[in-house]
């Protein structure tokens, strides 16, 4: 049974974000420690943040970037974790970012440059180790992400895969249980 929950949440968003809070609020009935930190924009402080975190037993849960950080800890340190609508090359997503952000969830205002994507490429995972550590949440009505992707990149993993949805994932509420299932939280 899992004893510590991390949710990362993606990019320009925060531990308070829809998906975070509404499985917080699903964790309380459990006897878990869930944990969502405010992530860096800065994606090896990031990895590191989250890392501070790991206890045995630790599964992972995490959205767009979220998921891709998730993906590279989940195979770095052998743990169970979600992926919802993940980001499979945030590098190629964020060149167009590049310059002056501004992230409204957390208030702060920052320089996303070249060595933030460097970053993103060296965490990269060309293909899976372990790949029955993963479980895919993937919509096809994802506006800002190639669901295709991901569905490419996760297919030897567990999926599940909506048709329509957007890159919210809409009826998060509805895949609860089988995330709750697959991460071995109850």
């Amino acid at each position: 049974m899992a004893r510590r929950v991390i949710y990362i949440h993606g990019f320009n968003s925060s531990e308070h974000s829809f998906k975070a809070v509404r499985f917080g609020e699903y964790m309380a009935h459990y006897g878990v420690d869930y944990c969502v930190p405010r992530l860096s924009h800065e994606p090896f402080y990031a990895i590191v943040q989250i890392e501070q975190l790991l206890t045995p037993n630790t599964v992972l849960l995490g959205s767009s970037l979220g998921g891709f950080y998730a993906t590279y800890l989940s195979q770095k340190y052998q743990l169970p974790a979600v992926v919802i609508n993940p980001a499979v090359k945030p590098y190629l997503l964020l060149g167009s970012l590049l310059g002056a952000n501004y992230n409204p969830y957390q208030d702060s205002h920052y320089e996303l440059n070249n060595s933030h994507i460097n970053a993103l490429k060296s965490l990269s995972i060309p293909s899976l180790e372990r790949p029955s550590l993963l479980y895919l949440l993937q919509q096809t009505g994802d506006e800002v992400l190639d669901y295709q992707q991901a569905v490419k990149y996760y297919s030897q993993c567990k999926q599940q895969i909506e048709f329509g949805g957007d890159h919210s994932f809409v009826g998060f509420e509805d895949s609860i249980a089988s995330i709750v299932d697959f991460l071995k939280i109850t």
